[in-house]
């Protein structure tokens, strides 16, 4: 009895010990906490919620009049007429386009539609028809307009040596780039209009080309973009590879004759030589954005900025040479065009037609040596008489 009675104190002593060690403990361990929160709160001041109205006014003054451009991928002419366009338009926080690459021309009406901050895409013209027979998307000639027809985009069909003509593609690989590019959509689009089936792949063209050098899985690779392309400037290819022509037929309406020649590819077109080919033309597409809305008004300052500055595309040096053939006035087959632009347009005609009653207006020199062109297309000499009477005409005016 006195032994178990002496196991229990010792129990209890060792009980209360723990009793007493246990809230120590516990105390010590939230002082050492505390005091290592104090000391990470003085190294490391949190940062204030607000920001200061300097930063605020800053932030506004660079998001007011950007205007984000849907362009393309790395390695085709959209990008670089995007960003050729933007370096021109630039003025600051008055004007600002941001280039955007993605995933191709025919993603980029997804983007116009769907994507923040997306105000303008260049797409090619074809894209429009598919999209109209798309249920899913209502009423989309009424919600995207065109600004200005801007390239066209030649159809390169690159073909191993055995390969002679489109139809010995017939049943054969034929790489179309990855999905979204133009290649890719109008690609099967243009051998289903000539009748040919082909076994469409859609995996990256340097793959595809790496591939062909090696075998014959690849019969042939198709591309669409302003020649010329570097990839064929390169040179380097096994004998026999070549470019197939393509043939202009009416069962292409929505594409142009072009052609391809020495002077793009030196390494592989002989000098004298011309090779057929079709071109998709390419054009500025805008979100016709409600009126009063921030966003219709930056398109409206774009309409302003690219009527006074577009000359410099097409006559000061560093741009690419087919601005030069870009037409503010060329109109694109089922597309409307954006109304303020259209009006611009208008207005500028009536001045060229009627200048001693026209009201007053200011006349681009870019759209006016346009329209001096179409009044007479045959005559130089002509053409440069008429532009000099609408920049004075103009000049003129202003100064009423």
């Amino acid at each position: 009895m006195r032994t178990w009675l002496s196991r229990v104190a010792v129990l209890a002593s060792i009980f209360c010990v723990i009793g007493y060690l246990l809230p120590v403990e516990a105390q010590t361990l939230a002082q050492a906490e505390a005091r290592a929160k104090g000391a990470r709160s003085k190294a490391q001041p949190r940062t204030p919620l607000l920001r200061s109205s300097t930063e605020q006014k800053r932030k506004e003054s660079i998001n007011s009049w950007t205007v984000g451009l849907a362009a393309g991928r790395t390695e085709g002419a959209p990008l670089q007429f995007a960003a050729e366009l933007a370096r021109v338009l630039d003025d600051g926080d008055n004007m600002r386009v941001l280039p955007i690459v993605t995933r191709g021309p025919f993603d980029n009406i997804f983007d116009l539609l769907y994507l923040r901050g997306v105000d303008a895409a260049i797409v090619y013209g074809d894209v429009l028809e598919h999209f109209k027979k798309t249920p899913e998307i209502a009423g989309i000639s009424k919600r995207i307009n065109y600004l200005m027809s801007l390239f066209p985009s030649e159809a390169h069909i690159f073909v191993r040596p055995e390969i002679n003509s489109l139809q010995d593609l017939a049943g054969k690989i034929v790489n179309f780039n990855t999905e979204g590019t133009a290649a890719a959509y109008s690609g099967p689009i243009i051998f289903e209009r000539l009748g040919i089936k082909i076994n469409a792949t859609f995996e990256p063209h340097q793959n595809a080309m790496a591939e062909m050098r090696k075998g014959d899985k690849f019969a042939a690779t198709f591309w669409i973009s302003s020649k010329p392309l570097a990839p064929f400037l390169k040179g380097g290819f096994p004998p026999g590879f070549k470019f197939l022509p393509i043939e202009y037929t009416d069962r292409l309406e929505y594409y142009m004759p072009a052609y391809l020649e020495h002077a793009d590819y030196p390494q592989l077109i002989p000098e004298g030589q011309r090779i057929e080919t079709i071109a998709v033309p390419a054009l500025l597409a805008v979100y016709d954005w409600p009126a009063e809305t921030d966003r219709h008004r930056r398109m409206l300052r774009v309409v302003d900025y690219l009527f006074e500055r577009f000359p410099k595309l097409q006559t000061e040096p560093g741009y690419h040479p087919k601005w030069k053939d870009v037409n503010l006035a060329a109109t694109v087959p089922g597309w409307k065009r954006f109304q303020p632009l259209q009006d611009k347009l208008n207005q500028t005609t009536a001045a060229t037609q009627h200048p001693a009653s026209a009201r007053p207006a200011r006349v681009d020199a870019g759209l006016a040596r346009s329209q001096a062109a179409r009044e007479a297309p045959n005559d130089a000499a002509e053409q440069e008489r008429l532009f000099k009477q609408f920049i004075e005409w103009s000049k003129q005016q202003r100064k009423q």
